[in-house]
C-alpha cells in the first residue's frame, strides 16, 4: 500500500453571507430592482412636482408625459408620479411592522416551545394553534373602526394573526434540532439554556425563517393594498390599493392608470420572495471556496514522492494494487453555481489481502472516498480522478450497470449505524435473503440456508432464532455482525467498513474488530477502514493514511506513526487519545486487593 500526497493543494476559506448572496444573479437582481424602487420612494419629496394628494382641475385623466405629470394625471387631477412614489413608503412600512409583530412573537415561543418540555409545549402550540382559526382577513376589516383607519396598526394586527405561521415553524424546526449531539455537547459544556436557544439552535434554523419572512412581507404588501382598494383606511395615505381603486373606476376612459400600481405591486411582492430564497441559500449555504495555495518547500516535494512511488509501482513484478486510486477529486455544486471540493486529489493504492486506515476527524473526506468507491455518491456528485481502478476496472467509465455488477460482486460495506441500516418492519432472515438473492442470483431456499451460515459464521449463537428476529428484538453487536454477515454473501474482494465500531460499546468494539481480522484472513479480502480512531487502527489495520479537509496529510504503519509522526495534525489525534493516566487517578486493585477488601 502506498499513498500519495499532492506537492499542491487546494485550501479552503469560507466567504461571508454577503459574498454568497452577491454570486446568486436572482438574489442580486431582485436586490437591486427592490433597492431602486426603495430609493425612488425616499426621495419622493425631491422627485415629484406635486404633494401626492395635491389636485387640479387641469390634469384631470391628463396623459403621460404632460408637463409636471410624468405619468399622467388620475379621475381627481392627482399627480399619479407622485402618488406612486408616496405609495411605495406606504407599502414598504406596512411589511416592516407586519413582519416585526410576526416574527417578535413568534421566534421567542417557537423556540421555546421547541426546546421545552412536553408540557410547556402542548400549552404553547394549543394558543397559538387556537389563534391560528381565527380569519386574519376578516378580523382585520372588524377591527378597522376601531384602528382609526391607520394603516400602522391594521398591520400590527395583522403581524399578530400571521404570527402562528412564523411559531409553528420555528417550533417544528427546534425540534428537529434539538436531538443534534452538539446541542447536547452544549448542555454538558453548562451553557444557559438562552445562549443554546440564541447561539446554536436560532443559528441552525434562520435560513427558513428568512425565506418565511420575506414571503411575509411580500403578502404583508398584498394585503394592505387589498384592504385599501376595498376603502378600509385613510383617504391621505397614498397606497397602490387606492391607487388600485381610483383606476378601475376609471378603467373604461383611461385604462393606462391602472398599469402603474399594478406593476409596483408585483415588483415589491415578487422580489421580496426572490430575495428572501437568496438569502436562505446563502444562508444555509456553508460551502467552502478552495483557493489555490502551494504547501512550503520540504526536504522530499510531494511531486517527487508521487513519481517515485509511481516508477516504483510500474517498475514492480509484483501484481497491481487491488484498488488504485490517483488524483481523486470529489466535488458538489453550491447554489451559487461553484463546486465545493470535499475530496482534494488524492491517490492511494490498496493491495490484494491489505488492510488500509483511513483516519481523520468528521468532515474530512473519508466517507466520501469511501462511497466513490462504492458509488453512493449522490447524481449532484462530480467525480474525477486520474485513475480510479478496482481489479483492473474502471470504475469511472464504462456502462452504468456493469460497474454496478462490478461494485456488487468486488465490494462490500458495513455501515457504521447497525439499527438504522436494516429496515424495523422485515425480518434479519428476510434481508438477508433480499440481499442475497440479488447478489448471488440463489434460489430463496439456498439463499436461506446461505444465511444461516454467514450467521453463525460472524459468531452469532443461535442463527435460526437470530434470522427471524425482527431488528429491535436483537442488540446493537448482533445488527452489527448480521451486516457483516450480508456483507460477505458474495464473497467480495475488497470489504469497505465505515466506521463499524462507532456505536457499541468497547467490548462490542473489540469482538467486531476480531471478527472482521478473523475474517479478512479467511477470505483473504483486503479491507479498507474508515475510522477517527487510531486505536481500532493500531488494533487491526496494516497502513494509515491521516486524512484532514479532503487531504492526505501523512501516511505510513501505524507503529511508525505512533513513534515518529510528522505531521502536526496527526500529532493532534494521537494526542487526543486518552490513557489511563489521564482518568484514572488511582492504580487498578489486583484480585488479592479486592479479596482483603472483601473480607475486611
Amino acid at each position: 500500500m502506498s499513498v500519495l500526497i499532492p506537492d499542491s493543494v487546494e485550501t479552503v476559506r469560507r466567504p461571508n453571507v454577503f459574498r454568497r448572496l452577491l454570486r446568486n444573479p436572482m438574489a442580486v437582481g431582485s436586490m437591486i430592482l427592490i433597492a431602486t424602487v426603495i430609493v425612488l420612494g425616499l426621495l419622493a419629496p425631491v422627485l415629484s412636482a406635486h404633494s401626492p394628494n395635491f389636485s387640479s382641475l387641469d390634469a384631470v385623466n391628463a396623459p403621460v408625459g404632460t408637463p409636471g405629470y410624468l405619468l399622467g394625471g388620475d379621475s381627481s387631477g392627482r399627480d399619479i408620479f407622485a402618488r406612486l412614489l408616496a405609495s411605495v413608503n406606504t407599502a414598504m412600512l406596512s411589511a416592516i411592522t407586519g413582519v416585526a409583530v410576526a416574527l417578535l412573537i413568534g421566534i421567542p415561543f417557537g423556540l421555546i416551545s421547541g426546546y421545552a418540555k412536553p408540557r410547556t409545549d402542548s400549552i404553547f402550540s394549543w394558543v397559538f394553534n387556537l389563534l391560528m382559526t381565527f380569519p386574519a382577513l376578516v378580523l382585520l376589516i372588524v377591527a378597522f373602526p376601531i384602528t382609526g383607519g391607520s394603516y400602522i396598526v391594521m398591520m400590527g394586527i395583522f403581524g399578530f394573526l400571521f404570527s402562528p405561521a412564523i411559531f409553528r415553524l420555528v417550533r417544528n424546526l427546534v425540534v428537529a434540532v434539538k436531538r443534534e449531539l452538539y446541542i447536547d455537547a452544549a448542555r454538558v459544556s453548562g451553557l444557559s439554556t438562552a445562549r443554546i436557544l440564541r447561539r446554536h439552535v436560532l443559528s441552525a434554523v434562520r435560513g427558513p425563517i428568512v425565506i418565511t419572512a420575506s414571503f411575509l412581507a411580500g403578502v404583508a404588501i398584498a394585503v394592505q393594498a387589498g384592504l385599501a382598494f376595498l376603502g378600509l383606511g385613510t383617504n391621505d395615505v397614498p397606497s397602490f390599493g387606492s391607487m388600485t381603486a381610483d383606476a378601475f373606476a376609471n378603467l373604461y376612459v383611461y385604462p393606462i392608470q391602472f398599469l402603474w400600481p399594478t406593476v409596483m405591486l408585483a415588483i415589491l411582492s415578487g422580489g421580496f420572495v426572490l430575495i428572501g430564497n437568496g438569502l436562505r441559500d446563502a444562508l444555509e449555504d456553508s460551502s467552502l471556496t478552495p483557493t489555490k495555495t502551494r504547501r512550503r518547500a520540504e526536504p522530499e516535494t510531494r511531486r517527487t514522492l508521487t513519481t517515485a512511488l509511481d516508477d516504483a509501482a510500474e517498475n514492480s513484478e509484483g501484481p497491481s494494487p487491488l484498488l488504485r486510486i490517483r488524483n481523486l477529486r470529489v466535488s458538489y455544486p453550491t447554489t451559487s453555481g461553484e463546486m465545493k471540493r470535499v475530496v482534494n486529489g488524492i491517490s492511494l493504492d490498496l493491495d490484494a489481502g491489505g488492510i488500509l486506515g483511513l483516519i481523520g476527524e468528521s468532515g474530512s473526506g473519508k466517507s466520501q472516498t469511501a462511497f466513490a468507491v462504492l458509488g453512493l455518491l449522490p447524481p449532484e456528485a462530480r467525480v474525477e480522478a486520474d485513475e480510479f481502478t478496482l481489479d483492473g476496472h474502471d470504475l469511472l467509465g464504462g456502462d452504468t450497470g456493469q460497474l454496478k455488477r462490478l461494485r456488487t460482486t468486488l465490494v462490500a460495506y458495513v455501515p457504521q449505524e447497525p439499527m438504522s441500516n436494516l429496515a424495523p418492519s422485515f425480518t434479519v432472515g428476510a434481508q438477508l435473503v433480499e440481499g442475497i438473492r440479488a447478489t448471488t442470483g440463489s434460489s430463496k431456499r439456498e439463499a436461506r440456508q446461505l444465511a444461516l451460515e454467514l450467521l453463525r459464521q460472524v459468531g452469532i449463537a443461535d442463527p435460526p432464532r437470530t434470522y427471524r428476529s425482527y431488528p429491535h428484538e436483537i442488540s446493537g453487536g448482533m445488527a452489527q455482525r448480521v451486516l457483516i454477515a450480508g456483507a460477505i454473501a458474495s464473497g467480495p474482494r475488497l470489504l469497505i467498513a465505515d466506521e463499524p465500531t462507532t456505536a457499541l460499546d468497547v467490548t462490542v468494539q473489540a469482538e467486531i474488530l476480531d471478527l472482521l481480522r478473523t475474517l479478512q484472513k479467511d477470505l483473504s479480502m483486503s479491507v479498507l477502514l474508515v475510522t477517527h480512531n487510531f486505536g481500532v487502527v493500531a488494533d487491526l489495520c496494516d497502513q494509515v493514511a491521516v486524512m484532514r479537509t479532503g487531504e492526505i496529510v501523512e501516511t505510513g504503519s501505524y507503529r511508525h506513526l505512533y513513534r515518529n509522526a510528522d505531521h502536526e495534525y496527526t500529532k493532534q489525534l494521537l494526542a487526543a487519545i486518552l490513557d489511563e493516566e489521564t482518568y484514572r487517578t488511582d492504580p487498578v486493585p489486583s484480585p488479592a486487593q479486592l479479596e482483603g477488601s472483601a473480607e475486611r
